[in-house]
């Protein structure tokens, strides 16, 4: 969820007409469209005994307006950081505004690269985490992109050794399957940074937004009444970020990479960190943009990942899923973008328990027109979330394989079954 016409308000001057500063003239960022694409087979994480198994799949939303649209999402999937097999590093990145794929793809390949060239990474994974972010988003403000109606969310995994370090900023999010008998039960790697939660609203508050939904800004409905409800009764017009006096940015979300213009408001692309110690009932994680959970409860993504042996079934099931459902409660759907992750070891068994290799290309789906309650627990060793080691002033306002089409059937979600459209590299 981010604006009202996508991930943020567009009745913002364009850079054509506007006499006002905001927007600067740059040439935007060179990014590939089609997203790299590389083989994958069962990766070890020899310093535990660990396998990983891995797919990714990214589909273009679906714009009746704007048939041709640009996906947006982006993802990367990296292993042997610093020549190093025990470290790896999973994120998906949702832009937003005009030049939002621009964003998505400078922060995927930026980030990275910020962790990588760290040499106190591994001494200190949250310390390198926190200065990854703030120099990318630095990069970013002063790189070629007009980032300052544009931007991304980051959800990002960097596992090391036997360890999750689960860093997020903005609304797409991390989840893992834990064992519970015969059942995989879902627990939240991360929170959503909304207005929905009353800690994000009250920071952005002190650092000047004026928090409302598109009918308390119409008249509609009282300004004076600060209350939304929850994100799963009110996500049709939820609380957006204003700069006072004016009709933009109007971000539905509190945190993000880029966004010049909203973070004068407190929009902070600090990343909140969750640690998480894997054990034998940790079966599989999922890192996904917000186009899979607008509609998908966590603990029904985890229920269909679980359902298939290959994690590239369970990608395309999902997926398939939550197009669907968006196309029921919309016009349109967002990009969705999805990473499986099976976690495989002598003494954990799961979903997709195998002795085969899964090739780990993405699948890149060209669009087709056509409540269960969450229950979590937490049987992770945590040790977070941790918010960040910056200041409080700084938290609070912190100003090349070839392409064949064919003709392939997704593997049927168990609520729908449909043919799509496939581009497999």
């Amino acid at each position: 969820m981010g604006c009202v016409h996508g991930k943020c308000c567009t009745r913002y001057p364009s850079s054509s007409d506007d006499d006002s500063g905001h927007h600067r003239e740059k040439k935007p960022y060179k990014c590939r469209h089609v997203l790299t694409q590389r083989s994958l087979e069962l990766v070890p994480v020899p310093s535990h005994n660990l396998s990983l198994q891995c797919s990714a799949l990214t589909q273009n939303g679906y714009y009746p307006d704007t048939i041709e649209r640009e996906n947006q999402d982006s993802f990367c999937i990296k292993t042997q950081i610093q020549g190093n097999p025990n470290v790896l590093f999973f994120g998906v990145f949702d832009g937003h505004g005009q030049y939002g794929a621009q964003c998505s793809n400078f922060v995927k390949d930026r980030l990275v690269e910020m962790l990588s060239s760290d040499p106190t990474l591994l001494d200190d994974p949250l310390k390198a985490y926190n200065s990854a972010f703030f120099a990318t988003n630095f990069e970013l403000h002063n790189s070629g992109i007009d980032d300052t109606m544009s931007g991304t969310t980051a959800i990002t995994v960097l596992v090391v050794g036997d360890t999750l370090y689960v860093a997020n900023v903005g609304d797409s999010r991390a989840v893992i399957a834990i064992k519970d008998g015969d059942r995989a039960l879902a627990e939240d790697l991360s929170e959503d940074q909304t207005p929905f939660r009353k800690d994000e609203c009250e920071r952005v508050k002190l650092c000047g937004a004026r928090v409302l939904s598109i009918d308390q800004v119409e008249g509609l409905k009282d300004p004076n009444v600060q209350n939304w409800g929850d994100e799963e009764s009110q996500g049709g017009d939820p609380p957006r970020l204003w700069v006072p006096n004016e009709m933009y940015p109007g971000t539905a979300f509190t945190r993000s990479v880029g966004d010049s213009t909203a973070e004068t408001i407190g929009v902070i692309a600090v990343p909140e960190i969750k640690v998480v110690r894997l054990t034998p009932n940790h079966l599989f994680f999922v890192v996904a943009s917000d186009g899979v959970f607008e509609f998908l409860p966590s603990q029904t993504v985890v229920n269909m990942a679980a359902a298939y042996t290959d994690p590239k079934d369970a990608c395309a099931a999902i997926a398939g899923e939550s197009y669907k459902l968006w196309l029921e409660n919309e016009n349109r759907t967002d990009d969705i973008t999805i990473i499986i992750v099976q976690i495989k070891g002598s003494s954990n068994s799961g979903a997709g328990d195998t002795d085969s290799g899964v090739d780990c290309r993405p699948m890149v789906m060209r669009p087709v027109k056509g409540s269960l309650n969450m229950r979590s627990i937490s049987q992770s060793e945590t040790y977070g979330p941790i918010r960040s080691d910056f200041s409080d002033a700084q938290q609070s306002c912190q100003h090349s394989a070839s392409m064949n089409r064919i003709a392939a059937i997704i593997v049927p979600s168990p609520m729908q079954q449909r043919a799509l459209q496939l581009d497999v590299g």
